[in-house]
Parts: C-alpha cells; structure tokens; sequence
C-alpha cells in the first residue's frame, strides 16, 4: 500500500546518455497513484523511462523515486513492488503457461506452493484456462500477451509497467485486454503505467499522462484538464430558438455548428462578450459556455508537432 502523501514516482532534472546521445533530457514530474499513459512517437524514450524506473539502467544526471526509493541504489526495493509486461516476447516456449508463471513468482520473491496457487489464479483471471497446462511455443499471438500480463501481476505488485499489451492482437483481443486492464486499474491500491501508441487506449483507460517526444517531456498530469486545455473549441449549451441565436452569432462573425442544444465554435479573443450580446439580442439563455474535451490524438499531435520545448511546472 502507498501512502496518499508519496508520490507513485518523482523525477528531478532526469537525464539519459548512451555515449554522446542523449535518450531523455530534464525530465522533471511528479505522478501520483492511478492509472498512467507514457506516450510518445517511437525513438520518444519511453522504453528507456521505465528502465530508469525499474532500475535496470541508472540516470546520467538528476533524481529518480519510485516509491520513495532510488531505484539505482535500492532496486530490490523497486523491484519487489513492480511487475514488468514487456513489449517483446519474454517467454520460455518450453514450459508450460502455469510453469513460466509460477517461475517468475518465485523469482518475485513467493514461496513455492503461493507461487504456484497464485499462478492457477492469475491464468484463470487473464482467460488461460485449460491451455494453461499446454507448452508456451504452443500459444497464439493472443495467448502469450495474456501470459505476459499475468507473470507481471502473479507476485500482486502495487505499481505494473505495461509496454505494449495491446500489441499484434486482433480488435477483439485488444478489446479483451483492455478490458482485463480496465479491471486491474479499478482494484484499490494498483497503479499501472501504461506505454502504448494507440491513443484510443489510453483515452478510455488512463488518468494522467506523460507525453514525450525526442527524450523530452511535453505534458504530464490529469488527462481531463490537459484535453481541455488544448482543445480549439468552445461548447455552448442554451435554450431558446436556436435559429434565430446562430444567426446573431454568424452576424458578429462567428462560425457556430450546432449539434443538438449545442453549438460548437471556435471564439476569437474576447469573443465570450459577442455570444452573450448574440444570446440577448434573440432571447436565448445560455446554459453554460466552455472548452470542449478534445481528444487524446489531439493533444498527441499538437504538442509532438509543435517546437520542442520544456514542459511547464
């Protein structure tokens, strides 16, 4: 169980160079407890963040927690609370799926007979039935991903690193695992760090975000107010005759689409002053007037399109 105070993890100034070339440069976020979406074009270093959270690999410069702990000098530490899903098969096609699963139990820290109890458990969960006494080499495309997740949750990790879970399978696979997600994101104390770069994933799954592009961080924090903030539209619910408000407004210069008790335009600076004198002049009553929820890709191609800068505090 994490603490409310403590952050899920922290990242300070976070650097990253393979030699000469630097894979992430001055990450600084603080992420708390959810469900998190790490998106970026490929070659972004979303791969290499979570290494750098795992511990696997150390930062070239600034500070990484994890739990409160460095995962450079504490990795065990680290470890023991994450379970890793990689994007790349990582199995053994020799042993059978609740062999490999209860193998990496133990290499998790459980003892033998848990390890194998919980491993019928997590199997049964992710839909191996049967198969589950089948040889790896054996499985489908969609049978190994649902293995992958289950060797990462077998030891009940607080925090799971997910690359890719949704990666090569067929729209009902993928509608299946993101189901089996969207229940483990719902259990009380689990937060899962999803990398992916199907947007429409993250968009039904995720709280919070961590955008990157060239090794740099372009947004972090709650998805909802991030979509707003980037959304070119403004939303006006009203009630009136709605004829005879869109023709105020195309006369004081806007654009409106109307979709039900609706319309949808984009405002010019001030422009909030021309929709109420418009609502005035046709006897209309508007209701409530604000920045639509943009989308997930939307916000992806503007900031990845946009100048590369640093991310705001």
């Amino acid at each position: 169980m994490i603490p409310a105070e403590l952050p899920l993890f922290e990242l300070q100034g976070v650097t990253k160079e393979f030699g000469v070339q630097p894979a992430l440069s001055g990450l600084s976020a603080r992420i708390r407890p959810g469900t998190i979406g790490l998106l970026g074009p490929n070659g972004a270093g979303k791969t290499t963040l979570i290494r750098l959270l795992m511990g696997l690999i150390p930062p070239s410069g600034g500070a990484v927690r994890v739990f409160g702990y460095d995962p450079s000098r504490n990795p065990l530490e680290v470890r023991e609370r994450v379970g890793y899903m990689p994007e790349h098969d990582c199995l053994i096609p020799s042993m059978t799926g609740v062999g490999f699963v209860a193998f990496m139990g133990r290499l998790s820290g459980l003892p033998k007979e848990t390890a194998i109890g919980r491993a019928h458990d997590v199997l049964q969960f992710v839909g191996i039935h049967e198969e589950r006494y089948r040889k790896i080499g054996e499985y489908s495309v969609g049978m190994r991903q649902r293995v992958k997740l289950a060797q990462a949750i077998v030891h009940d990790p607080p925090l799971c690193f997910l690359d890719e879970p949704t990666a090569g399978l067929d729209p009902a696979g993928r509608a299946e695992m993101l189901h089996l997600l969207q229940v483990l994101s719902q259990l009380p104390h689990r937060s899962l760090v999803v990398s992916t770069h199907l947007l429409p994933d993250v968009e039904g799954l995720c709280d919070e975000i961590l955008l990157l592009n060239a090794g740099r961080l372009l947004a972090s924090g709650a998805l909802a107010p991030l979509l707003a903030g980037h959304s070119a539209e403004t939303v006006i619910r009203f009630k009136g005759d709605a004829e005879r408000f869109t023709e105020r407004l195309v006369a004081k210069g806007l654009l409106p689409r109307r979709e039900g008790s609706t319309l949808r335009l984009t405002l010019p600076a001030e422009g909030e002053r021309a929709v109420f004198e418009a609502a005035y002049e046709s006897g209309t009553q508007v209701r409530s007037l604000g920045r639509s929820v943009g989308t997930v890709e939307e916000l992806f191609l503007s900031l990845v399109n946009a100048p590369l800068q640093e991310a705001p505090p």
